[in-house]
C-alpha cells in the first residue's frame, strides 16, 4: 500500500476526525504529510476544532494504539482509497463519497459493467419474496451483480436468493467487519465474505451505530444503475435509499402490491412520483439497454 494511503487509512480511523475535515486536509495538502506535524493550535485556529476534539485527534493519531489496528486492519481486509484502480467508478462522482472502502472477498466483482440495488421492508411478506424469486433470474443471467445491505427482510433475501441461483452479489454494512447486525445475519455474512464481497466504509473494529446505516445507504444506490424497491411502508427507512438513488441520477424502479397492503403504500407512491413500475425484469433491462445505447 502505498504512503498516501496509508496514511489516509490511519486518519480515517482516528478519534475525532470526519470526513469533511479530511477532505478540507486533502485540499491543503494532498499527499497528507502535513496533517502529523499539525499543533493543538493549528487545528482549533486553521481548522476550527474545539479544544476537546483537537486534542482527542491529536493523542489518538499519534498513539501506538491507532498504528496497531491500522496493521490489524490492513490484514483483516483491503483497503481501498477513492483514488485505487478497484474503487466503485461509479461511487466516485456521488456526493460525499466514502474517501475509503473496507473490502472483504471477490474484488472482481468492483469490475462488472451491471449492478442493480434490491431494498425493501425488513418484515417482508412471503408474497414479497415471491416477486424477488420472479423478477432476479433474468437479471442474473444478464450479468447484473446484486447489491444490498445485508439487512432483515427484503436485503438478505435478495443476496441468500443470488447466491442461491448462481448469481453475484455485495453486501455493503453500516459496520466494521469484527461485527455483525443483525447477528443471525453471521451465516449469511460469512457467505458473502467467502463467495461474494463485503464492502464498508466503516473500519473493521466500529460497531454498527444508527447513523451509519442512512450513510450506509448512498454507498449502495451509488453503486448502481438503478434501485429496485419490492416492498415498503409510505414511511420507511427504504426511501431513504430512494433519496440517495434520486440525488444521484440514479433510476428508481418499484414493484407494485395489494391497494390493501400497508406494506406496498410506499412503492405506489414512488410510482405516482415517477418511478417505473416493474412487473417483470425486463422492465428493469429495458432501461439498462436504453442507457448503453445512450
Amino acid at each position: 500500500m502505498d504512503p498516501k494511503s496509508l496514511r489516509l487509512a490511519l486518519l480515517h480511523q482516528t478519534k475525532g476526525t470526519s470526513r469533511s475535515l479530511i477532505r478540507t486536509f486533502l485540499q491543503v495538502d494532498s499527499t497528507l504529510q502535513f496533517v502529523f506535524s499539525l499543533s493543538l493550535h493549528d487545528l482549533t485556529s486553521t481548522f476550527k476544532l474545539s479544544p476537546k476534539r483537537a486534542k482527542t485527534f491529536l493523542d489518538h493519531l499519534h498513539s501506538s494504539t491507532n498504528r496497531k489496528q491500522l496493521l490489524k486492519n490492513l490484514s483483516d481486509s483491503v483497503i481501498l482509497p477513492i483514488w485505487h484502480s478497484d474503487y466503485p467508478l461509479s461511487l466516485r462522482s456521488v456526493p460525499d463519497a466514502p474517501l475509503l472502502l473496507y473490502a472483504k472477498g471477490n474484488l472482481n466483482l468492483l469490475k462488472q459493467e451491471a449492478y442493480i440495488s434490491i431494498v425493501g421492508t425488513r418484515k417482508c411478506s412471503n408474497n414479497a419474496k415471491a416477486k424477488v424469486k420472479k423478477v432476479l433470474p433474468p437479471l442474473i443471467d444478464h450479468g447484473f451483480t446484486v447489491i444490498s445491505g445485508m439487512a432483515d427482510g427484503i436485503d438478505s433475501y435478495a443476496h441468500e436468493i443470488t447466491n442461491e441461483l448462481g448469481g453475484s452479489t455485495i453486501g455493503v454494512l453500516g459496520f466494521g467487519f469484527d461485527h455483525c447486525y443483525p447477528e443471525h445475519n453471521r451465516s449469511l455474512m460469512e457467505t458473502l465474505a467467502h463467495r461474494h464481497l463485503l464492502l464498508s466504509e466503516y473500519a473493521p473494529h466500529t460497531p454498527p451505530k444508527k447513523w451509519h446505516f442512512p450513510e450506509r445507504n448512498r454507498v449502495i444506490s451509488g453503486m448502481s444503475f438503478g434501485t429496485l424497491v419490492v416492498e415498503a411502508k409510505e414511511r420507511s427507512g427504504t426511501l431513504i435509499t430512494v433519496d440517495q438513488a434520486l440525488e444521484q441520477g440514479r433510476e428508481v424502479f418499484a414493484l407494485p402490491g395489494s391497494v390493501l397492503d400497508d406494506f406496498s403504500s410506499g412503492c405506489h407512491k414512488m410510482i405516482q412520483d415517477g418511478a417505473k413500475l416493474v412487473q417483470n425484469a425486463y422492465d428493469i433491462l429495458e432501461e439498462w439497454n436504453g442507457l448503453k445505447r445512450n
